[in-house]
């Protein structure tokens, strides 16, 4: 007669059933539950032995040597989303900004409202805002495109300017870290100020004050370079002696006698 095959606590048989061994005495389901299966430390309810799948593949954490189903882990110790307070699941994508947590999708930007992922923002006034928002919202508009200045720009007569649109309004040659000068509000080069209102030498006709030079002699309406006013037979210096004219020339006073 073969001898029954039964539960240590309850006795009731296990053929056909599903049973455990522990330390090499059969126990059914349901008493070895009661009497052996971990506890979740957070809700106290049986991590189940029951289910179709193996215990092994079960997840579950520890937390100070206690065993806890993954829910009960996650919402006691997980972080928590800083927008909604929600619980940041293992697993899934969180944003860390500034010693705070976020869902991926409650870190969004404070203007649009969409999404930043891995995107540039900037925090401006207590609020996220993606660059595009924030150029809207804060950044300055360059006075001759209107476009916003976000990578620093040029001051000038209280006006913002990107460094590119501060330029020669002749030449269009770019002004900032160069000397220029202005005239009626309009910025120049001191190249292309000089050729449009400078006096040019009646001599060379370069503008006084630019390539030619800036010392100069003035006389009856007319102006020359220092280096250009000469007598115009003999070409010697009249800087500083008396000379004679002759309609439009100069002469030293030695030509001019026989002129």
């Amino acid at each position: 007669m073969v001898a029954s095959y039964e539960c240590k606590e309850c006795k009731d048989s296990l053929y056909g059933k599903k049973y455990i061994l522990q330390e090499e005495n059969p126990y059914c389901l349901t008493c070895y539950e009661k009497h052996f299966s971990n506890t979740c430390h957070a809700c106290q309810e049986g991590i189940s032995c029951t289910t179709k799948c193996s215990l092994a593949e079960k997840p579950f954490a520890t937390k100070d040597d206690e065993i806890m189903c993954v829910d009960c882990y996650s919402h006691q110790f997980s972080a928590k989303c800083f927008a909604c307070l929600k619980t940041i699941m293992p697993g899934t994508k969180k944003m860390e900004h500034q010693g705070h947590s976020w869902h991926e999708s409650c870190f969004s930007c404070d203007g649009c409202q969409q999404p930043i992922g891995s995107r540039s923002f900037v925090n401006k006034e207590g609020g996220r805002y993606c660059l595009p928002c924030y150029e809207e919202r804060f950044a300055l508009q360059c006075i001759q495109c209107e476009k916003p200045i976000t990578t620093g720009g040029v001051n000038y007569r209280d006006q913002p300017w990107h460094k590119e649109c501060f330029a020669c309004v002749s030449c269009k040659q770019q002004l900032s870290g160069q000397r220029f000068t202005s005239r009626d509000d309009v910025a120049y080069c001191l190249t292309c100020f000089c050729d449009v209102f400078a006096k040019k030498c009646t001599h060379c006709t370069d503008p006084i004050g630019g390539p030619g030079g800036s010392k100069y002699i003035s006389f009856e309406a007319r102006q020359w370079h220092n280096h250009c006013f000469n007598c115009k037979k003999c070409s010697a210096s009249l800087v500083g002696r008396g000379f004679l004219t002759a309609r439009d020339d100069v002469l030293c006073t030695d030509c001019g006698k026989d002129a």
